[in-house]
């Protein structure tokens, strides 16, 4: 069956004409039938011609299902007007053109031709001189169910097409959607990784330009304080290289992709990458280095204050993640723009909730859509941001009206939800 069929799809033409020859010879054989002591009608010629004009047109059915189905009922029609006995071979084209109809146009439309094939066929039956022989029921039954076959049989062929068009579309769209899928979780990882690298790099390269200048300008007055800087400035660039290290270790994991989350779910970031050759790394950094950051920021020169309200709650790590970078990019901003050594950050735990404020005293500064503090396009209020919105939170920042610059953001204690935006402080 399956060989006939990729036959038949190769090679429609030839199928077709194999059917057609097939009818023909049905519907010629179905003219000589007739009922025991009775007479064939004597228009053998008219009714062959009918007879091949009904299958010929059958050879146009893929292109004009309608006419054809059009011309073979008039032709059926003709036959038994003369006096033909209904038989189904004899309806054989008639009902080949019924399925193809049915089972290349709407339903609608077949329908509509099957009603009106079903009363003209039935009519000519009921008027033909066999009503005495054979009973008005059978004359009506008979080509009922015969002409009802095929048109059943075409409209279940349609439905499996269309079926199998329908699970064809579904599959395409799912390996579209897999693929777009894909590309995204891909460009979000990069914009991650990129914030990542930025936000390292910034920060400790900021701290280690402010440590080489106060170094350089206290070496001859301050010898011991000069030393005790390029120590810290050691610490600084040595950092650098540990969290460099830890975050480029992510494009070289040969982990499979994880599975993909489900919709309207906000994925965390890992606890801390894998390392390479099997060496641990540091953990991804989180609130509690807090002092550590705030006494690296004292090397470089500024003076950071850390208060907090509220007890103190775990943070998810991808949150706890977000916290640290946002105060350490506000902490760089300050130590590379703002003309003051202070700055203060304020901790605020909520029972959902946890809102840091990062403000210093220096002069105001202009803020640029790009979302850097410097007057020229950069990313960090932007990464601050994207950083923010990422677990679920907000961020706002810009100057303060008595002087100064502010960074004030959200973030939920735990997994986004209907709460965990509800704005920033003023």
């Amino acid at each position: 069956m399956a060989r006939l069929t990729k036959t038949g799809v190769r090679h429609p033409f030839a199928t077709d004409l194999a059917t057609v020859l097939a009818l023909m010879a049905c519907a010629t054989f179905g003219i000589w039938l007739t009922l025991p002591d009775g007479k064939l009608p004597q228009y053998d010629k008219v009714t062959v011609g009918l007879v091949a004009l009904s299958c010929l047109a059958l050879l146009k059915h893929r292109t004009h299902p309608r006419t054809v189905a059009t011309v073979t009922t008039g032709c059926t029609v003709a036959i038994l007007s003369l006096g033909y006995l209904l038989t189904p071979l004899l309806l054989a084209p008639l009902m080949a053109a019924l399925y193809w109809l049915a089972a290349q146009t709407d339903r609608r439309t077949a329908r509509l031709h099957g009603v009106i094939v079903l009363v003209a066929v039935t009519t000519v039956a009921v008027a033909t001189e066999h009503t005495d022989v054979v009973t008005l029921l059978l004359q009506t039954v008979g080509p009922f169910c015969w002409l009802l076959l095929p048109l059943t049989a075409g409209d279940m062929t349609r439905l499996r097409r269309a079926y199998i068009q329908a699970v064809q579309a579904r599959a395409d769209h799912a390996e579209r959607t897999r693929e777009e899928e894909a590309r995204l979780r891909v460009a979000e990882e990069r914009m991650r990784i990129a914030r990542e690298l930025h936000d390292i790099l910034a920060h400790h390269m900021a701290l280690a330009n402010a440590q080489a200048g106060t170094a350089a300008h206290l070496v001859l007055t301050h010898p011991e304080q000069t030393r005790t800087i390029l120590t810290d400035l050691t610490g600084t660039t040595s950092a650098a290289l540990r969290e460099l290290k830890a975050t480029l270790g992510l494009l070289r994991q040969d982990d499979p992709v994880p599975p993909a989350p489900p919709a309207g779910h906000t994925p965390s970031i890992p606890s801390a990458p894998k390392a390479e050759a099997g060496l641990p790394l540091a953990p991804l950094p989180g609130l509690s280095r807090l002092p550590e950051l705030v006494s690296v920021c004292a090397s470089a020169g500024l003076d950071v204050v850390v208060t907090t309200d509220g007890e103190r709650r775990p943070l998810l790590p991808g949150v706890d993640l977000t916290a640290y970078r946002i105060v350490q990019e506000a902490l760089t901003n300050v130590t590379k723009h703002a003309a003051t050594t202070t700055a203060r950050v304020h901790l605020h735990y909520t029972d959902t909730r946890v809102w840091i404020t990062i403000t210093d005293d220096g002069p105001a500064r202009p803020v640029t859509p790009l979302g850097d503090d410097t007057g020229k396009a950069g990313f960090g209020l932007t990464g601050m941001r994207e950083r923010a919105a990422s677990v679920g939170g907000e961020l706002r920042a810009g100057p303060r009206p008595e002087d100064g610059f502010e960074v004030a953001t959200v973030l939920p204690l735990g997994m986004p939800g209907p709460h965990a935006s509800e704005g920033v402080p003023a």
